[in-house]
């Protein structure tokens, strides 16, 4: 095994733990039985613990594992930082907004984002370590992160406004 497949294989396994660490602690917060609500997340940790790391292991499907745990990650953010808006009590300070709300939780779910990303980049690295190239907001660089993020989130603001 050479050392960038033993990275490879350690990324997915750390992948595979932060994915089910995530759901178990969302699972205990929010158990599909109390709301419908809870039951997207509760699948969607289903797929990022089990299927989401398996398609990082076949070379032709990294690129479809690193977008949908990308959107994924994506809609995790916003939904809880939603959620920390809709909940939030009395006044707000740099403790509480740190500490009070969804923000140690998110962290933990860029964590999720930034493996997928070196799994991604990784797979694309040649021998050479080559400099990254394109245009910021074109796939793959991280610009087109950022755009799917606003829009995804002015898209989940709109349908939350217009349909309350």
């Amino acid at each position: 095994m050479t050392q960038k497949q033993n990275i490879r294989y350690l990324l997915i396994t750390g992948l595979f733990f932060i994915s089910l660490g995530g759901w178990l602690l969302h699972l205990r917060i929010h158990p599909p039985a109390e709301a419908i609500s809870y039951i997207l997340p509760f699948v969607l940790g289903i797929i990022s613990i089990v299927i989401i790391p398996f398609m990082f292991l076949f070379r032709n499907l990294v690129q479809y594992a690193y977008v949908v745990n990308g959107f994924f990650v994506i809609i995790g953010i916003i939904t809880m930082a939603h959620f920390s808006y809709a909940n939030m009590r009395g006044p707000i300070s740099l403790e509480g907004l740190f500490l009070n709300t969804t923000f140690p939780d998110i962290a933990i779910l860029l964590t999720k984002f930034f493996i997928g990303k070196a799994l991604f980049d990784l797979n694309r690295m040649a021998a050479v370590d080559t400099p990254h190239t394109g245009k910021y907001f074109r796939y793959p660089n991280m610009g087109w992160w950022g755009v799917h993020f606003v829009l995804v989130a002015l898209v989940y603001s709109a349908g939350h406004l217009l349909w309350r």
